[in-house]
């Protein structure tokens, strides 16, 4: 490892052992997507939506069939000369002009869910009525401007009444078809009547013209009903996501309130905690080591080790604790400064050095020496330092070996790697050991039970450093944990700047 580690896997590792998710937003918002999935509903849940929109398109188009009756009656008077179209063109506006009250009431009452079939119905009516009126300008004739002239005129104004109506109607259902089985009714009548090929053909091609139109109609009806239904799904899952969102931010405002009332408990009790553990460490240290006389009974002295050695470790682990909710506060502050984190490691392999011997477990370094220093926390550093070789001779088995390397990066920066061959942790145990106070399944079975919060620290302080942790892991081949600081945080040295006159004499000498 003479560049140190590859940058791709340099990134902190996090619990992905425990979920967040609450579980009734989760459902409630699983089940929403799922209706919204489901494709629309009932077309009769949005009869009331429907007749809504019909009403707004008849009021906003409500000058354009008054003007084109006004336009067809104006040329059925210049075609013939006479006033005989009159009459239709009032009668026809009337019509008209009632659908258009009847639209104007309906918007003023708003439709209620359950009068929609009553306002349906009117509006029907109403183009039945319509209906009969442009069957009534089929009877219109013309004697004086000739048959072919006018058969044109009424061909054309009956096709564009039925483009029109269809363009107007299409979200009342039915209306289309309403409006124009009197008129279809009327040309049949007067084919029957007179036998005239025209209006034979005329009546097949508005009858043609007007089941194309209804087919289409029901399309655009059926696709106006989809539209609103995804609307209203859309509408259901931004509410069922507000309320989740609420629910979310109360849960997160009371872990943060759980959280500081945890900080401050813990900020309150380590003095009172710490001061009957120093009295303990110090007279339980004082009666093993007999300062003030044997003890006489040999047990004691046993106990006295045991009461101490359990003293240093709850000590240790409220020390531990304290770092670690420090951290979680934000209230970690580094005191950096510039060291050197190949003379760190060895004053840490030094502390540990003694305790590995009495494990049988050899330590191997491998360090490139010459680098530059870094600038970091040098107690925070050393703190990495010592978990992770204690954490190494803690599972490391007798007669084991251990390998600290120091070097560079591929990015720069410089890195710490410890591994060990001892049991090692299963891979989906990895996220575990990282959690605070997460333990493998290792180390629940070893004799040597630690707290959980060494790893957690360690990830943490180099977080704090804008560096990365990386731990890697094989059942039954060991363990390798590698602290990454970054290239920002390398030091590199700058050579001394020479004055001109020595540059100067310096060059005449090789001159």
């Amino acid at each position: 490892m003479s560049k140190g580690v590859s940058t791709s896997a340099d990134k902190n590792i996090v619990d992905k052992s425990r979920s967040h998710r609450n579980t009734a937003v989760s459902k409630a918002v699983r089940t929403t997507r799922e209706r919204l999935q489901a494709g629309p509903s009932n077309a009769s849940g949005f009869d009331k939506e429907m007749l809504g929109l019909h009403v707004d398109t008849m009021l906003h188009g409500a000058a354009a069939m008054p003007l084109f009756i006004i336009v067809v009656t104006g040329i059925g008077i210049y075609l013939s000369q006479q006033l005989d179209i009159l009459p239709w063109g009032i009668a026809a506006l009337c019509v008209n002009a009632i659908g258009i009250l009847i639209a104007r009431r309906a918007k003023a009452v708003e439709i209620a869910a359950d009068k929609v079939s009553y306002w349906r119905s009117r509006f029907l009516f109403a183009q039945i009525v319509i209906g009969f009126c442009w069957a009534a300008f089929v009877f219109q004739d013309c004697d004086s401007c000739g048959e072919t002239n006018f058969g044109i005129y009424k061909a054309a104004v009956l096709l564009i009444a039925l483009a029109a109506t269809a363009m107007g109607t299409f979200l009342l259902r039915n209306a289309l078809l309403f409006t124009f089985v009197p008129v279809i009714a009327a040309l049949s009548g007067l084919t029957f009547k007179t036998g005239n090929s025209g209006y034979f053909s005329l009546t097949v091609v508005l009858l043609t013209l007007l089941l194309f139109l209804v087919f289409m109609t029901n399309r655009m009806h059926r696709g106006n009903v989809h539209i609103l239904s995804v609307q209203s799904e859309k509408d259901d899952l931004i509410a069922e996501l507000e309320v989740a969102k609420s629910m979310s931010d109360e849960a997160r405002r009371r872990a943060e309130e759980a959280n500081m009332a945890k900080s401050r408990f813990l900020a309150s009790m380590s003095h009172e905690l710490r001061t009957p553990l120093n009295a303990i460490l110090g007279f339980s240290e004082v009666m093993s080591t007999e300062v003030l006389g044997p003890l006489n009974n040999p047990i004691y002295k046993e106990y006295t080790g045991d009461i101490h050695r359990s003293g240093q470790h709850l000590l240790d682990l409220i020390n531990e604790i304290l770092d670690l909710s420090r951290i979680e506060a934000g209230k970690y502050d580094l005191n950096e400064e510039a060291i050197h984190l190949v003379e760190i490691t060895e004053d840490c392999i030094g502390m540990v050095q003694l305790r590995a011997r009495t494990k049988n477990i050899s330590i191997t370094e491998q360090f490139e020496y010459g680098m530059p220093s870094v600038w970091v926390d040098e107690k925070a550093m050393r703190q990495v330092v010592l978990n992770l070789l204690s954490n190494a001779v803690k599972f490391t088995p007798s007669g084991g070996e251990i390998s600290v390397k120091v070097g560079w990066t591929a990015g720069g920066g410089q890195y710490l790697s410890i591994k060990d061959n001892g049991p090692g942790i299963p891979e989906d145990e990895i996220p575990v050991v990282l959690s605070a106070f997460g333990q493998g399944s290792i180390a629940i079975k070893s004799a040597e039970q630690g707290t959980g919060l060494g790893l957690p620290i360690v990830q943490a302080i180099l977080a704090k450093h804008n560096g990365d942790f990386i731990l890697r892991s094989k059942l039954r081949e060991g363990t390798e944990a590698i602290a990454i600081l970054p290239s920002k945080r390398v030091l590199q040295s700058i050579p001394a700047i020479e004055d001109a006159p020595a540059v100067e004499r310096r060059r005449k000498s090789f001159a």
